[in-house]
């Protein structure tokens, strides 16, 4: 078999980078990636065989661990029928019967491949129904690669998006405002002067893009109540925390209802997925209920419909969020006490299932604290841990995630890892 080197090697004559998402090259972090070859429980195995404890999860979608033994029946049972049938099919009405019944907020639902296309197709339906142009969306946030997301702040709060990507149009880029994620009052200036004007607001209401930011409290109650006020649509996209922070969501954990809501990963049980929905009214909107185009040639696709399926059955099991929460702080209080016992400036933020790792004196509430934050450090014990079988995201501002599959034991070894790695630091 050929090693992760020659592997890459080859891949950069192929792909752009030598990758098909960029996260996964290294270029943050340095170095080069490893090749996974095979995947069980909380395991990653490379193509030269060394085997990892995986905190990435296929960024997110393995709540359950890799290779469940229900998904892969599930999986297994429903590719014999077919891949693809072009038509609608039966799995399709029963993940929407399921979404629809666990999220309060979701009264009809449309499944779409991705969680870009879900952001994109629900940005189409707040600016068809609402029939304003401009989009908010905050400081750290990631939607996608959709052109509407790919733009950062001007030079003052208030001023209009910035392209971040060639290819983005400055016209569309103009129609993007940016506000700083937990900023109660750059909140109510932006809509006090032009919320008439803004179709949207979408966030991700737990950031896990710029590493793991928190909202304070208040925040999301506040920014409901702006968009009620100015007839906005509030969008939760919630590709990365549906079904992983709560059964309902980080919308359930905070007790706010958005309009419109993405979900992704998690619904796919680690197939291609996304999907977007919220209130009849909007959803009767879209093509063929009404003018509002968008279409999908593998939307609903029966595979990724049975793995979701067989995933979400799982976590209906009663203990099973409070396992995971437990798991979470068991990770995060661990490599926090390991960090103080070296003198290592460290923080980590934490929700069910997810942990955020920064190397900082301060508390990070914010997008520009996140960037204030040791990235040469985070790189050095990145790489510490790997040489010790322990795979965080490769970059300084991504989120981890733990599955139900990752045991005390394997906690406590990554732990006493991080012991070896804070004390070169």
């Amino acid at each position: 078999m050929s090693s992760n080197q020659e592997l890459f090697s080859r891949a950069r004559k192929l792909m752009p980078g030598g990758v098909n998402s960029p996260v996964r090259a290294f270029k943050s972090v340095g170095g080069e990636p490893f090749f996974s070859v095979r995947a069980e429980g909380a395991f990653l195995w490379d193509a030269e065989g060394r085997r990892y404890i995986d905190y990435v999860g296929s960024w997110g979608p393995m709540i359950l661990g890799h290779a469940h033994p229900a998904v892969i029946e599930a999986v297994l049972k429903t590719a014999r029928d077919g891949l693809s049938f072009g038509t609608p099919n039966p799995l399709e009405v029963e993940m929407a019967e399921v979404l629809i019944d666990l999220v309060p907020a979701l009264e009809m639902i449309r499944m779409v491949n991705s969680g870009t296309e879900a952001t994109m197709s629900a940005i189409r339906l707040a600016r068809g129904h609402t029939g304003r142009s401009r989009v908010v969306k905050f400081e750290g946030c990631y939607h996608g690669h959709g052109d509407t997301f790919l733009v950062k702040a001007g030079s003052g709060m208030l001023t209009l998006g910035v392209p971040t990507s060639p290819g983005v149009p400055a016209g569309l880029a103009d129609l993007t405002l940016t506000l700083p994620f937990n900023d109660f009052d750059a909140a109510d200036a932006l809509f006090a002067a032009q919320g008439s004007e803004i179709a949207a607001l979408i966030l991700e209401p737990i950031i896990g893009n710029a590493n793991l930011i928190l909202p304070s409290p208040g925040f999301l109650a506040h920014l409901r109540a702006l968009c009620s006020q100015h007839g906005v649509l509030l969008i939760f996209d919630e590709v990365m925390t549906g079904f992983r922070v709560a059964p309902a969501g980080a919308q359930q954990l905070y007790g706010i209802e958005p309009d419109l809501s993405t979900f992704g990963k998690i619904i796919g049980g680690g197939m291609p997925v996304g999907a977007y929905g919220g209130r009849r009214d909007l959803m009767e909107q879209i093509a063929p209920s009404g003018p509002i185009y968008q279409a999908g040639t593998l939307s609903g696709n029966p595979v990724a419909m049975a793995a979701g399926l067989a995933t979400l059955a799982q976590l209906r099991a009663p203990d099973f969020y409070s396992r995971l929460q437990a798991s979470t702080t068991r990770l995060c209080d661990g490599l926090q006490a390991a960090a103080d016992a070296a003198g290592v400036a460290f923080s980590c933020n934490a929700v069910c299932g997810m942990f955020g790792l920064f190397f900082s004196d301060e508390p990070v509430h914010s997008y520009a604290a996140a960037m204030r934050s040791d990235g040469a450090r985070f790189n050095r014990f990145f790489h510490g841990m790997l040489e010790r079988g322990i795979y965080f995201a490769p970059s300084a501002y991504e989120a981890g995630f733990i599955s139900a599959a990752h045991s005390d034991a394997l906690i406590d070894t990554t732990i006493e890892a991080a012991r070896e790695v804070f004390a070169g630091l």
